[in-house]
């Protein structure tokens, strides 16, 4: 309370009930004599029946800043920008930034209340994250330490703001170490990723576990410019092999997600290898389309292993939505038959690739081709 606004005190000196945590609502003074109402949980029901019989506004408290990661989204989100009021406090991202001393456009924020752990992984950078829980700390510089980035350095920030706030750094590789338990549930963790690897554009093959079937870097790029990604967008990668297709998806742009599908379960275990490593969005499932059921509907689909199972590509553009993508790759005969038939029928671009790599040839070099690609890219009408 003492390091609130005045008009945020005001408001609460005249709301009549109040909504937030438990703890939030421990936090208000006796200048508070609003009916207090702690979220129930699952909290999103609640959030759509909040205005239900109420006389008057309601007021709800949430930490920091509320469109930070914040119930104020989903508030605005329910009921729209104009029946929402959002009086921001300082957030955590901030304050993390200043006990630091980062600058906080040059930090990114990642949130893990509900994310995966491994979506926090990066190959460089520096990043605020916000945690689950107190084991989120040890398990994010686990990932580190398995992925290389050992040597990251990680600063803890508990309670950021309060009385008891406490901060400790280490790097990951110590910090994995230590024993579990000691770190409060309401902490942010700063992270400075080493080594710094990041790569813009494409990668190179080699930075990917797979056993070679793997769509290589050339053909990668034409792919994804064929796949044309948006922001915040879903991939489903069909015969995803080392699933670098929808690795390369997800690091394209903000909110970009994937679903690898891959039958071979040495492959998948591969796929979650790769995606672990680059803090990708992935998720990994069995054989297509036997699981496209249990798959979210995507935005864009690519077709890169299993062209020819027999009702594959027509199960694919069945799932695809009006104004979806779909890219396909051929590099066999029967598969060119197939994609020329679909291209006859939906129409779309058809391209044809070839690239040669210089290799040594005796003592001098020569030019060894790769084969040929026939590419079918469609939008959906």
């Amino acid at each position: 309370m003492p390091g609130l606004t005045a008009a945020s005190r005001a408001e609460l000196a005249r709301a009549t009930v109040v909504y937030g945590s438990e703890r939030q609502l421990g936090l208000l003074d006796d200048s508070v004599t609003a009916a207090k109402r702690p979220w129930p949980s699952p909290m999103l029901p609640a959030l759509r029946t909040l205005l239900d019989g109420a006389d008057g506004d309601v007021h709800v408290v949430a930490s920091g800043d509320p469109l930070l990661h914040g119930v104020g989204s989903s508030l605005i989100r329910l009921y729209g920008a104009e029946k929402v009021v959002v009086l921001p406090h300082v957030s955590s991202v901030a304050l993390a930034c200043s006990r630091v001393g980062w600058a906080v456009q040059d930090t990114e924020v990642i949130s893990l209340v509900w994310s995966d752990p491994h979506t926090a992984v990066r190959r460089g950078g520096q990043a605020v994250v916000m945690s689950r829980d107190g084991a989120t700390p040890a398990t994010l510089a686990g990932l580190l330490t398995d992925t290389g980035r050992g040597d990251s350095e990680i600063t803890v920030l508990e309670q950021l703001g309060g009385p008891a706030e406490r901060r400790r750094t280490a790097t990951a590789r110590e910090w994995a170490a230590r024993p579990a338990g000691d770190v409060d549930d309401l902490n942010v963790v700063a992270v400075r990723y080493l080594p710094d690897e990041r790569r813009l554009g494409v990668l190179p093959d080699e930075i990917f576990a797979n056993d070679g079937q793997i769509t290589k870097q050339p053909v990668r790029a034409v792919t994804l410019a064929a796949l044309a990604p948006r922001p915040g967008q879903l991939l489903w990668d069909v015969g995803a092999g080392s699933g670098s297709i929808a690795i390369e998806w997800c690091r394209s742009g903000p909110g970009c997600r994937a679903v690898a599908f891959e039958r071979d379960e040495q492959r998948r275990n591969r796929i979650t290898e790769n995606v672990v490593k680059f803090g990708a969005r992935v998720q990994v499932q069995v054989d297509a389309p036997q699981s496209f059921e249990t798959a979210s509907p995507p935005d864009a689909i690519f077709v890169g292993g299993g062209l020819t199972q027999p009702g594959l590509l027509e199960a694919c553009f069945g799932r695809l939505p009006v104004g979806g993508r779909l890219v396909t790759n051929a590099v066999t005969v029967e598969s060119e038959a197939l994609v020329a038939q679909w291209y006859s029928r939906h129409g779309g671009e058809l391209r044809r690739f070839e690239h040669h790599r210089g290799e040594p040839l005796g003592g001098f070099t020569g030019w060894r081709p790769a084969m040929p690609l026939t590419q079918w890219a469609v939008t959906k009408r």
